[in-house]
């Protein structure tokens, strides 16, 4: 009885895990997106300066 419990409990754990994990490929893609789009506009007090919102 004991075996079934916690290969189930691994299964939902790895499920999370995975689930946990898709979703967080996602939210770095997005970041990503949105990072490479901000690079090519300056700040709203920057324009018309040659300095860009990031330091390098």
């Amino acid at each position: 009885m004991i075996i079934p419990l916690v290969v189930l409990l691994l299964a939902a754990i790895l499920f999370a895990a995975g689930f946990a994990l898709h979703f967080l490929w996602w939210v770095a893609a997005g970041l990503l997106v949105v990072w490479i789009f901000a690079l090519g506009f300056p700040r709203a007090d920057e324009v018309g300066a040659r300095k860009s919102w990031f330091r390098w």
